[in-house]
Order: structure tokens, then sequence, then C-alpha cells
């Protein structure tokens, strides 16, 4: 009897379970935290999330202030602690002296391997007067060292992490908005950030513009970017030689909004692109950052429909950074409607794929 009474719940507890996951719709499978970063702060906008994970834990970087261009606009850092995220302090400014602040903007986090934490951010009135700094943390993003310029023409990564290859150099997705039109750049360091040499810019910028690249990389070695743009798609480009060449800029098949996108090599092979899936009306190069996407990719070719991150009419669900940490899950960041930071664990294990057919996301 106790036996059958044990199997009886057994068979129920698994009934229950595939009802519940039958109520979930196949492009929110694989979510399993949902959350914000906070939900008070001293200022009423942030942006441009970044995220890493350290030894002790995750730590995640954005901008925040008045507004995006406001001088008063700061560096704010947040760690999860036992799965609260910690009051985001500010961590780095633009006070140039008594009388001149600038703002700061896009973030970027790199653990070394064994090492510091690296914090990348830029200061100026605009992306195309902006310069690159860097800050270090040996105590996993609790306190950090002073900040120090970049060598002059650097920005470091411009908004998506860098990537460390095998060989032992950090490679930076970068780019430029200046009168050369939007043109991709890549800044390398073999030191974690003494020393520096640039390749590039890859595009000419005005046949195909193009901005904020991110780095994925094939087990033949090769590497592909997948870029911002203002063409109405996403834009890629191909390296077979560690990064030194890169093939022509061209579409991957996915819309492009004119806003942020990011991207991560999993650990099984598989290409995983946050986005917003979103094609500009009328022919025009913007369009509404809303929704915001998930798509998968074996070979950076043929994309797959996983997830619907945010879907609402009041926009805007943007600027996504995401990683794959050492359990296996996927952890993306972004802003909320500018008013907050959002932060998403995803199991890809459990993600629900349809493809993509002509640039259109399945219903």
């Amino acid at each position: 009897m106790l036996r059958k009474n044990l199997l009886a719940g057994f068979i129920l507890v698994v009934i229950s379970g595939l009802a519940v996951n039958a109520q979930i719709p196949w492009w929110k499978q694989g979510i399993t935290v949902d959350e914000f970063t906070y939900m008070v702060a001293p200022y009423p906008e942030c942006h441009a999330a970044t995220i890493a994970e350290t030894p002790d834990g995750l730590v995640a970087a954005w901008f925040g202030g008045t507004r995006e261009r406001n001088p008063d606009v700061g560096i704010w850092v947040s760690r999860l602690e036992s799965g609260k995220w910690t009051p985001s302090v500010e961590v780095a400014n633009g006070v140039q002296n008594d009388t001149l602040r600038y703002p700061t903007w896009n973030p970027v986090l790199f653990q070394i391997p064994n090492g510091e934490l690296m914090l990348f951010y830029k200061i100026g009135p605009s992306p195309s007067k902006w310069w690159g700094m860097l800050m270090k943390s040996a105590d996993h993003g609790r306190t950090w060292g002073k900040p120090q310029a970049l060598p002059g023409g650097f920005i470091g990564p411009v908004k998506n992490k860098p990537v460390l290859l095998t060989n032992g150099t950090l490679i930076c997705p970068s780019s430029t908005e200046g009168d050369g039109g939007w043109r991709v750049h890549f800044e390398c360091t073999n030191d974690f950030g003494l020393t520096w040499e640039k390749i590039g810019p890859i595009n000419d910028g005005k046949t195909i513009g193009v901005i904020q690249p991110s780095l994925l990389t094939y087990p033949d070695g090769s590497l592909q970017v997948l870029c911002r743009s203002k063409n109405r798609a996403v834009i890629q480009s191909r390296s077979v030689d560690g990064g030194k060449t890169w093939s022509a800029m061209k579409a991957i098949g996915l819309p492009n909004n004119n806003s942020g996108t990011d991207a991560v090599t999993l650990a099984d092979g598989r290409q995983l692109l946050v986005y917003n899936h979103v094609l500009p009306p009328d022919g025009k190069a913007k369009g509404e950052r809303t929704p915001l996407n998930v798509a998968l990719s074996k070979d950076g070719k043929t994309w797959y429909a996983a997830l619907i991150l945010e879907d609402s009419p009041i926009s805007q669900y943007s600027y996504p950074a995401v990683i794959q940490t050492s359990d296996g899950l996927v952890h993306i960041v972004y802003t909320w409607r500018r008013e907050l930071i959002k932060h998403v664990v995803v199991d890809p294990a459990r993600l629900v794929l349809k493809k993509i057919r002509n640039g259109k996301w399945p219903k």
C-alpha cells in the first residue's frame, strides 16, 4: 500500500510539473530567474549594463544619472551576494576639475583568469569625443584601484565584453562614430591593459555603418563579429587568422533596429545572440526597442528563435549584455525602460528552438 501511495504521489508530481510547463509558452522556456537588480536608486535613469563572473560571484555595472549625456552620469557597480544584488555604488565619474565634469558611458567588465576584475568605461561629452578608461579590482568588485586613461586613440571594448584568445591575446571589440562614419575595429592587449595594438577599422563606414560588435569563436579558431547597424540588419564579419584580417561586412538574415546587441559562444559550441528582433518601418534605419529576443545558431548563419525576454508597446528594452557562467547557465542583463536594470538567468539546455525564416520571428 505504501509503495502504491508513493507511486501515485510521484505520478501526480510529474503530471503537475508537466501541466505547469505546458502553461509556459515556448518562447519563455528555460528562464529560471527574472528579476531587477534594484528597485530604488539615487539616479532616475540607467543604461548599458555589463556583467562578469568572478571567483566570488557575479558583478554587474551600468551608467546612471539624470539622463544619458548629462554630466552627472557615473558608473555604478552591484554584486550578487546570497541571491540578492547589493545596492549599487558609484565607482567612477567624469569629474575633470572643480568646474568641469563630463558624463561617463558604456562600462564593460572582464574577469582576468586567476587575476583582477577589469572595468572599462568611457568619459566625454559624446561618443564621437569620448576617451577610454580602465580600472581594476583585486577583491571581486568591492573596491577599485585608481582609474587609468587608455593610450590616445584607444577606448577599449566599446560596449560588449572582450574575448581571451587561446594565444593569450585579449581582443576588445570596438568602434567609432566620428566624421568617418560608423566603423568597427579591435583593440588587443597581451598583458591585460599595459600595452595595446589596434586592428582596423575593418569597414569604410559609408556603404555599411556598424558599431558595437560582439565576438564569437569557433572550434577551428575562426572568429565572427555581430554588429549593430544603420542598415536595418544585424551585420557580420569573419576572420580566419585570429582577428588580423576580416571579411567584407554582410547581413546575417536577422533585423536590427539600430540598437545594441550582444552575443556569446556557449560551452557546447552554439552561438547565442540577444537583440531586438525589430525591422524598422517604412525603410527607416531606426525602430522601436521592443521586443527583446534571444536567438541561437550552430554556425552563425542559420538562426533559431529561442526567447522573447520582453514584449510590450512601452519601449525600451535594450542594450543587453550576456555571459555563460561556469555552471553552464546564461546570464543576461539589459536596460528596462531606462528606469531599471533587468537580470535574467537561462538554462540553455531547456530552450525550445524554432527556425527563423526570411528574417521573420516564428509565431
